[in-house]
Parts: C-alpha cells; sequence; structure tokens
C-alpha cells in the first residue's frame, strides 16, 4: 500500500544554488568523459572491453578518494575539500584532453573522477545536513539542475565529433563552467558545523546491516545508469544502423529523461517515501529498458531510452539519501562509504558489459540492465522488511 508523508518544504538559499550549480559543473564532466568513450574506442581501435577500462580507473579514482573522505573533511573542512575535488576534475579534463594513448587517457579519466565524486559526495552530504527532512528533495533537484548542462555536453560531443575542431574540444566545457563558478559565487558556502575527528586505530561504530543493503542499491542503480552512458550508444548504432557520432545522441535522449523526472522526483520527495519511489523507479527503467533492447527503429529507440532515463533520474539521488539517512547522524562518514559503492558499480557494469559484449555482441550483454534492476529491488525490499 501507498503511503503518503507529511508534505514538507524547503527554502532555496544561496548555499543552496551553489551546490546546485557545482552538481550542474560536475555533470559536464560526467556525461561528457561518458559520451567520449565510444568515440575514444574508434580513435585508439581497442575492443570494447579495454575502452571499458576507463570505467575502472574512474572506480579506482572514486574508491581511493571516497576512502580518504572523513579525514580529509575533518583536516581541511568542506568547503575546501570540495573546491579541492573541482580543481581535480578539471585536471583530469585536461590530461584527457591532450592525451593520445591509452596509458595517458586511463590516468586522466582516474583522475577526474577520483577528484569530481569527492565533491560530488561532499556536496551531498553538505545538501543532507543544510535541509534537514527535505534532504532527499534537495538532492533530487540538486541532481535536476545538474542534468541539464549534462544534456548540452553529450550534444556537444556529437555535433563536434563531425566538425573541424573535434570532439576533445568539449572536454574543455567543465573547465570553463568551474571558472565562472568561483567567479561568481566562490566566497558563499553552507555554515560549517563541526566535523567529528576520524580516529586513528580507535574503536569504530559498524554501520547496520541497512546501510550496508542501502550501499547495494547504490551499487546496482550507478552500475545500471554507467553501462547504459558507456554502451547505449554502441548498441543504438548498432541495433538501427546510425552512424557512431549520430548515435551518441542517444545519451541525450537519455539524459533528457532523467531531467525530466528528477523535477518530477523533487515533488514526489515531499509527499512519498523514498523507498517507495525508489521501487517504482526501478520497475520504469525496467521497461524503459526492454523498448530500448527490443527495438530496431530508432525513434522507438530513443523513446524507450527517454523512459530508461525516467527511470534512472531517481535511482542515484534516492539511494544516496537512504545511505545517509542509514548512517545514524554520520554523514561524511556515508558520503566516503557511498563513493566507494558507487565506484565500484561505476568501474565494474561498464567492464562487464564490454566484455560480455566482445563475447556474446552487445545486445546479449544488454540483459546486464534486469540483472542489476532485479538485485536492487530485492535489496530495497529487504532494507525495508529490516528497519
Amino acid at each position: 500500500m501507498t503511503t503518503r508523508i507529511q508534505a514538507i518544504t524547503f527554502t532555496r538559499d544561496r548555499p543552496t544554488w551553489l551546490i546546485y550549480l557545482i552538481l550542474a559543473t560536475f555533470s559536464t564532466y560526467l556525461y561528457g568523459l561518458s559520451a567520449a568513450i565510444p568515440l575514444l574506442r574508434a580513435e585508439l581501435g581497442v575492443t570494447q572491453a579495454v575502452a571499458g577500462l576507463h570505467a575502472t580507473g574512474m572506480a579506482v579514482g572514486g574508491i581511493l578518494t571516497g576512502l580518504a573522505i572523513p579525514r580529509i573533511t575533518a583536516r581541511i573542512g568542506r568547503r575546501a575539500a570540495c573546491w579541492t575535488g573541482i580543481a581535480g576534475m578539471n585536471v583530469g579534463m585536461l590530461i584527457v584532453a591532450f592525451g593520445q594513448s591509452l596509458p595517458i587517457t586511463l590516468l586522466g579519466y582516474t583522475v577526474a573522477a577520483g577528484m569530481a565524486g569527492m565533491t560530488l559526495f561532499i556536496s551531498m552530504a553538505v545538501l543532507t545536513d543544510h535541509h534537514g527532512a527535505a534532504g532527499p528533495a534537495a538532492i533530487s533537484e540538486a541532481n535536476a539542475v545538474g542534468v541539464l548542462p549534462g544534456i548540452v555536453a553529450s550534444f556537444a560531443f556529437s555535433v563536434l565529433a563531425s566538425s573541424a575542431l573535434g570532439w576533445r574540444a568539449a572536454l574543455f566545457v567543465p573547465i570553463v563552467l568551474s571558472a565562472l563558478l568561483a567567479l561568481t559565487m566562490g566566497r558563499v558556502w553552507v555554515p560549517e558545523r563541526p566535523v567529528a575527528p576520524v580516529a586513528e586505530g580507535g574503536p569504530r561504530l559498524p554501520f547496520g546491516v541497512r546501510f550496508h543493503l542501502a550501499g547495494v542499491v547504490l551499487l546496482c542503480c550507478v552500475a545500471l545508469e554507467f553501462a547504459f552512458n558507456m554502451w547505449a550508444a554502441e548498441l543504438l548504432a548498432q541495433r538501427t544502423g546510425l552512424s557512431p557520432a549520430t548515435a551518441a545522441t542517444g545519451l541525450t535522449a537519455m539524459l533528457i529523461g532523467i531531467a525530466l523526472g528528477r523535477l518530477t522526483g523533487v515533488q514526489l520527495a515531499l509527499r512519498f517515501p523514498v523507498h517507495q519511489m525508489l521501487i517504482g523507479a526501478l520497475l520504469l527503467a525496467l521497461t524503459g529498458w526492454a523498448v530500448f533492447w527490443s527495438s530496431t527503429v530508432p525513434v522507438v529507440a530513443y523513446a524507450g531510452l527517454v523512459i530508461t532515463g525516467l527511470g534512472i533520474s531517481l535511482h542515484f539521488p534516492m539511494a544516496l539519501s537512504r545511505m545517509i539517512e542509514a548512517s545514524g547522524g554520520r554523514p561524511d562518514q556515508a558520503s566516503g562509504a557511498a563513493s566507494v559503492w558507487a565506484a565500484l558499480g561505476a568501474g565494474a557494469s561498464p567492464l562487464v558489459l564490454g566484455a560480455l559484449g566482445d563475447g556474446f555482441g552487445t545486445h546479449t550483454a544488454f540483459l546486464l540492465a534486469p540483472v542489476l534492476i532485479g538485485l536492487a529491488t530485492g535489496s530495497v525490499l529487504s532494507s525495508r522488511q529490516r528497519s
């Protein structure tokens, strides 16, 4: 039975808008590098599995910084850590932009993902603290605002790939946006709250089963999104006959669905429990996958990607909200753990899907999507029963 919760409201002050714009800058990095994978694969002449190593590099970077987040925030504070992550993200983008060999582009992906992930998860913890009970709605809205520039970035890759400038020119978008954000809102921040020091070898209160199940849900949700980010364009090209450059617009279609879903999700998150929204979003993503996976007609495939995006839109915001809520008042530690779970999902699924694609074809490999959706759904239900 569907349960409503008492309607909640929240105020979008300047610190809130700063976090929103940080997420917008982050999305141009994320979806830009995601759209670049098929183009890098063609340029470097490597297999799908080898190209998927870029996602593995992103996972390694995310795990390393995720483990360090509690200590970094305790030492230098959330604000400095957040801006350090933005700076490091842009260094990674420059490495990819000027890299002409696989080791260099792998290094760039690793650096960009690790530093950007630190900024992302610290920002989400800050937003949750700042808005309290309205945290899930604020996170959903932040990700909705954030995905809009991602749509532009993914489309820019498709356009620039066919132009004299080349797709690498699009990698400078987050660098320009970061500079503008620092100049216009660099002095704005949410008032720092005291951060509990991380004990060096002292006893630590372990997280409960519900927290770890929430981590599994986050892993599956991120794995699903990255599988589509990295390889949906490849499958779209194979199934419909579109060129790789044109098929890159498939990511744009999915991002449109994500943007619409997250904007709608803000109001839903103010009225319905998070676990109910997650279950509905997972089922909607399954429907979109079925339409996309079974179609050979471009317009139908695009429609399937939009529906998939509508479902995926709420996966990360709601899954992250569940982890923070289940952390027992330890948002920085939860953010660090969430970064590790998310990095594992982001790194494993594109690599596994790429390897399966090399062995059995991309179409068969995309059966990984319903497996991830089923595992996430089971974990949501299990954690709900244990709560």
